[in-house]
C-alpha cells in the first residue's frame, strides 16, 4: 500500500514509527518493551509470559478483564499480546473512526494494570494450557532444546509448566516496574494519519502514566558453546523423524549479505520447484521443509528443517550437500536467479496489501534494533542481488565452521550420529 513513513522521538523517551496510509480504512497499534524472559532468574522462567496475560485485563478504568475486552472490541477491534525471550508487544487493530478510543484503551491497560488476584489464578491456568498445548509441537521441542544446548536462552514448555508454581504475583508486579517505563517503549502505528491525528498521538503515549527511566535495555549477548556430539530426542510415539539443520556466522549480516542469503534461501527450499525441496518432492522423499534465517545480537543462523520417513533422511541429506555445494563452488546460472527474484518481488508485492501487512514490513527489525527498513527500496535490493553476493554469503555462512545437527523421533542416537558424519562434509 502507498505509505510513507517517519520516525519519532518523544519527550519521555519513547520512540517509534508512524506510518500514513492515506487510503486506509483500519489503524493498527503495535508496542513494545525490552522485557522478555531474559530479564527474569531462570527459575522464575514465566514471570513476563504470565504478566502479558495478566496486563491486557483488568485497570483502573474497567476493573474486570472480560469487560475490558467486550469494551474494546465492541467495533469489531482486535488486540492480542506475546511475549519472547527477548521483548513482550502489545497490538490492536481497528475501524478508522475509532482509532482513538482504542489507542486510550491501550495505554490505560499498559499504564493502569490492577493485577488482580483472581485474574492472575485464572492466566496462570491459561498459561499452563496453552504451553500444554505448545509442548505437543515436536519441531517447536526439537528447537528449543537445540537453542539450549548450544548455549543460547531457552527452555521447553516441559520445563517451564515445571517452574510456573515458582512464581507469585509479585513477582509479576516487580518484573512489570522495572520494565514498563517509557524510555523502553517502542511503538509502530500504521493507518491514516494526518497532522492532527499526529499531535493527538504523540499527545497520547507522551502523557502515558509510566516513568521515564533510563534507558531501554540492550539485547543479550549469547554466546555459541557448541556439543561435539548431536542432539537426540527419543520419542517412540511417531514413526518419522524430525530433524534441524543450523549453521552459524559469528556475526550479523550487513544488508546485502542479509538480501542475499535470503535469496539463496528461497531458490533451495522455499518453492515447489526450489533446488531442495523441488527435487526431495520430485524423488518422492517428503512432503514439506522449511528453512529461514534467525539473529540474536551477535550470531546469524540458517537453518533447514523437516519430518520424513527415516528410509528418506539420507537420501535427503545428500540432496542437502549437493546443492548447497553447487552454490558455493558458484554452480547456479542467471535465469535460476533472475526467477528467483521475480518469485521474491511478488511474494513481497502480495505481503504489503493491507495495513498490518505494511506495518509488519517495518516493526520485527525496528524493535530488534531500531533499525528502519526503506520499504520502497525492497525489490530494488532484491534486483541487485548478484550471481557473486549469493557465493560469497553462502560460504561466509560456512566459514566459522560452527553448526548443529538435532533429531527427534522413533531412531537411535547410532542413526542420529550416522546422519551427523554424513552431513559434516558442508564443513570440512
Amino acid at each position: 500500500m502507498k505509505h510513507t513513513v517517519k520516525e519519532l522521538a518523544l519527550k519521555n523517551g519513547a520512540k517509534g514509527l508512524v506510518i500514513n496510509v492515506p487510503d486506509a480504512l483500519v489503524m493498527t497499534f503495535n508496542i513494545n518493551f525490552r522485557a522478555g524472559e531474559y530479564l527474569v532468574p531462570k527459575n522464575k522462567w514465566e514471570i513476563p509470559h504470565l504478566m502479558e496475560h495478566v496486563l491486557l485485563g483488568a485497570n483502573e478504568l474497567i476493573p474486570r478483564a472480560r469487560d475490558f475486552h467486550a469494551e474494546l472490541e465492541k467495533n469489531g477491534a482486535y488486540s492480542n499480546a506475546s511475549t519472547g525471550i527477548y521483548d513482550i508487544e502489545y497490538e490492536a487493530e481497528c475501524a478508522d473512526f475509532e482509532w482513538d478510543r482504542v489507542l486510550d484503551l491501550m495505554l490505560i491497560a499498559i499504564s493502569k494494570p490492577l493485577f488482580l488476584e483472581d485474574e492472575y489464578k485464572a492466566e496462570f491456568g491459561n498459561v499452563k494450557e496453552e504451553l500444554a498445548a505448545r509442548s505437543n509441537n515436536h519441531f517447536r521441542r526439537l528447537s528449543l532444546e537445540m537453542r539450549k544446548a548450544i548455549g543460547f536462552i531457552a527452555k521447553t514448555d516441559q520445563e517451564r509448566i515445571k517452574l510456573m508454581d515458582n512464581i507469585q504475583i509479585e513477582d509479576l508486579v516487580t518484573h512489570y516496574q522495572k520494565t514498563h517505563f517509557t524510555s523502553n517503549l517502542r511503538f509502530v502505528i500504521a493507518g491514516k494519519i494526518n497532522n492532527k491525528r499526529l499531535e493527538e498521538m504523540v499527545q497520547k503515549i507522551e502523557e502515558i502514566n509510566l516513568p521515564k527511566g533510563k534507558k531501554r535495555f540492550d539485547l543479550p549477548s549469547e554466546k555459541l558453546n557448541i556439543p561435539k556430539k548431536p542432539i537426540f530426542i527419543v520419542n517412540r510415539t511417531i514413526n518419522n523423524v524430525y530433524f534441524y539443520l543450523d549453521t552459524f556466522l559469528e556475526r550479523r549480516l550487513n544488508i546485502l549479505e542479509t538480501d542475499s542469503l535470503s535469496l539463496l534461501n528461497t531458490y533451495l527450499t522455499e518453492t515447489l520447484h526450489s533446488k531442495i525441496m523441488g527435487t526431495a518432492r520430485e524423488r518422492g522423499l517428503l512432503y514439506d521443509m522449511s528453512s529461514g534465517i534467525s539473529y540474536s545480537k551477535d550470531v546469524t543462523n540458517w537453518w533447514f528443517g523437516a519430518q520424513l520417513s527415516e528410509e528418506n533422511l539420507k537420501p535427503l541429506i545428500e540432496i542437502i550437500i549437493s546443492e548447497i555445494s553447487k552454490v558455493r563452488r558458484g554452480g547456479i546460472n542467471l535465469d535460476d536467479i533472475e526467477a528467483t527474484k521475480q518469485y521474491l518481488i511478488g511474494r513481497f508485492q502480495r505481503s504489503a496489501q493491507t495495513v498490518m501487512g505494511t506495518a509488519m514490513g517495518y516493526l520485527s527489525r525496528y524493535f530488534f534494533d531500531e533499525v528502519i527498513d526503506d520499504y520502497y527500496k525492497i525489490p530494488e535490493r532484491i534486483t541487485n542481488v548478484t550471481k557473486k553476493d549469493i557465493v560469497d554469503v553462502a560460504n561466509a555462512m560456512f566459514e566459522d565452521k560452527k553448526w548443529y545437527y538435532g533429531a527427534l523421533g522413533n531412531s537411535s542416537m547410532k542413526e542420529v550420529e550416522s546422519t551427523n558424519r554424513q552431513i559434516s562434509v558442508l564443513w570440512n
